[in-house]
C-alpha cells in the first residue's frame, strides 16, 4: 500500500473555495438583493437568510472543533468563558442567535467564529489573555463579526461570483487529477480555519468597534480592549508560525491599537472604573496555566512539523507528554508525528491513547484508521473509521477510507456503496479518482468518453 489514497489523507478542514461550494444552496434559489444590516440599520448585500447562517454553523463548525482536537474537558473553564460570553451576547445587535463559546484545545494562538454565533478560543490565545475584561474584549469582538454578518456578506459575494463566471462542478472522469499533496505539509499545518472567512482591514475596524461596545456594557473597564490590542500589536511583530494563522484571518495594525487607546480616553473614558478580574480569570485558567509548558512544546514541534524536522518535532511532543502525559492534542500530534514518518505501529498506539483520553473526539480515530491502513490492517481500519463517521458524521474522507478499506476486505458492494457516497461530495483529486475507477471497473458506472 506504498502509494495508496491513505498517503493523500485530507485533514478535517477544506478550502474555502470548497466550503462555499459545498454549504451554498443551489444558484435556483437564490434571490439578488440587499438585506438591512443588524448593526447599521444600512443596505447590505445578502444572498443568505439568517436560519441559513445557523444551518452553516451547525454543519461546519463541529468539524472545526475537532480539527482544534476538541472542546477543552475542563467544565469550570468551559462554564467561565460560556458565562462571559453570554452575558455581551445579551448586549449585542443579535441577542437571540444561538451563541456558544467554546474553549478548544489547539495550541496555535486564534478565535474565530461561525455565522451562526458559534465562537472558540484556542488554549493558545486564552495563556496570552491577562484578565477577564481582554477576554470579553476578544469575545466581543469575535460577537461583532457575527452581529455584523461578515461571513454570511462574503459567503454571498463569493457565492454570486461563482454564478457569474459559471463555476460548476468537474466531471469525473474527464478532470485532469493533480498528483497527492504532500501528506507531511498536511499534518503539519496549525489548526485548519480554512472553513472561517478572512476578514479585511475593514471589518475588522466593525469588529473592534462593536466589541468594544459589547464589553463596556458588559460591565467591563475599556483598558481590557486596549489590553487585548497591545497583545495582538506584539504577536504580530513576530513569525511565530503559532500566530500565523491568527495575523491571516485577522489583518492586524497599528491603527487598531491607536483607535483603542483614543476610544479609551473620550467614548469610554467613565468605564475606567469597571473591573477587570485579573483574579478571577487567573483561577479559572489556573489548570491550564499548570500545563503552560506542556503547550509552549507543542507550539515547538507543531513549527518543527511544518519545517519537515521530525525528529525535532518528536522530541518536543515527548517533552510535553511528559508533562501532561493525558493530553489529548499531545498525543494527537506525536501520532501525527510518527505517521509521518512512517511509524505506524507507534501512530495507532499514540492514537489509540488519545482515543481513551477523549473518546467523544474523532480524530485519534481516524489517525488510527489510516495506520491499521497502511499496515493492511483493513478490518480494524474499518472500525476506526466507522466510530469516527459516528462520532461527527458528515466528513466526505471519512466515507472514503471506509470503502478502501472495505475494498481491502474484498467486500465490493458496500466498498461501491461508500465511493458512491464520496463522490456526491467530492469530485476532485486522486481519491476521487480512485473511487471512481473501482465503481467503472466494478460495473456501477459506465465510463464517460
Amino acid at each position: 500500500m506504498k502509494n495508496s489514497p491513505a498517503e493523500g489523507i485530507e485533514k478535517y478542514d477544506m478550502s474555502r473555495r470548497q466550503f462555499l461550494r459545498l454549504t451554498s444552496l443551489s444558484a435556483a434559489g437564490f434571490v439578488v438583493g440587499c438585506a438591512v444590516n443588524p448593526v447599521t440599520g444600512e443596505k447590505q448585500f445578502m444572498l443568505m437568510s439568517e436560519q441559513q447562517e445557523i444551518q452553516i454553523d451547525k454543519q461546519n463548525s463541529p468539524h472545526q472543533f475537532s480539527a482544534d482536537y476538541g472542546i477543552m474537558q475542563d467544565r469550570t473553564l468551559i462554564s467561565y468563558v460560556d458565562q462571559v460570553g453570554k452575558k455581551l451576547a445579551q448586549r449585542s445587535h443579535r441577542p437571540n442567535m444561538p451563541y456558544s463559546f467554546q474553549p478548544v484545545n489547539a495550541t496555535y494562538v486564534n478565535a474565530y467564529a461561525f455565522p451562526g454565533g458559534s465562537i472558540a478560543l484556542t488554549r493558545g490565545i486564552l495563556l496570552k489573555l491577562d484578565n477577564e475584561a481582554e477576554l470579553a474584549a476578544l469575545l466581543g469582538h469575535e460577537l461583532g463579526h457575527v452581529n455584523a454578518r461578515h461571513t454570511a456578506e462574503q459567503m454571498s459575494k463569493g457565492t454570486l461570483l461563482s454564478m457569474i463566471v459559471g463555476l460548476g462542478q468537474a466531471y469525473i472522469g474527464t478532470t485532469q487529477y493533480s498528483k497527492y499533496t504532500d501528506l507531511a505539509g498536511q499534518l503539519g499545518q496549525l489548526g485548519t480555519g480554512a472553513l472561517l472567512a478572512s476578514y479585511s482591514r475593514d471589518n475588522e475596524r466593525e469588529a473592534d468597534g462593536l466589541g468594544n461596545q459589547y464589553m463596556v456594557q458588559g460591565g467591563y473597564n475599556t483598558a481590557g480592549f486596549v489590553g487585548l490590542m497591545d497583545m495582538l500589536k506584539s504577536l504580530s511583530k513576530h513569525k511565530a508560525n503559532s500566530v500565523e494563522l491568527l495575523f491571516s484571518t485577522h489583518p492586524m495594525s497599528n491603527e487598531r491599537y491607536r483607535t483603542a487607546l483614543e476610544n479609551a480616553a473620550s467614548k469610554y473614558q467613565t468605564s475606567k472604573n469597571l473591573p477587570m478580574n485579573k483574579e478571577r480569570y487567573m483561577d479559572s485558567i489556573g489548570r491550564l496555566r499548570a500545563i503552560r509548558g506542556a503547550i509552549e512544546d507543542m507550539q515547538k514541534g507543531e513549527a518543527a512539523m511544518a519545517q519537515k524536522k521530525y525528529n525535532d518535532a518528536e522530541s518536543f511532543f515527548q517533552g510535553a507528554l511528559r508533562k501532561s502525559p493525558r493530553d489529548y492534542a499531545g498525543l494527537t500530534l506525536m501520532a501525527k508525528c510518527q505517521f509521518v514518518q512512517e511509524k505506524y505501529g507507534n501512530a495507532r498506539r499514540y492514537a489509540d491513547k488519545a482515543g481513551q483520553v477523549y473518546p467523544r473526539e474523532p480524530q485519534s480515530h481516524h489517525i488510527s484508521g489510516l495506520s491499521n491502513l497502511r499496515e493492511n490492517h483493513f478490518e480494524s481500519a474499518y472500525q476506526n473509521f466507522a466510530t469516527s463517521e459516528k462520532l461527527l458524521p458528515g466528513n466526505p474522507n471519512t466515507a472514503f477510507f471506509k470503502g478502501y478499506s472495505l475494498e481491502g476486505m474484498q467486500r465490493t458492494k458496500e466498498a461501491a456503496n461508500e465511493y458512491k457516497q464520496y463522490l456526491q461530495a467530492v469530485n476532485k483529486g486522486e481519491q476521487a479518482k480512485h473511487a471512481y475507477q473501482r465503481l467503472v471497473e466494478w460495473g456501477y458506472v459506465k465510463q464517460k468518453k
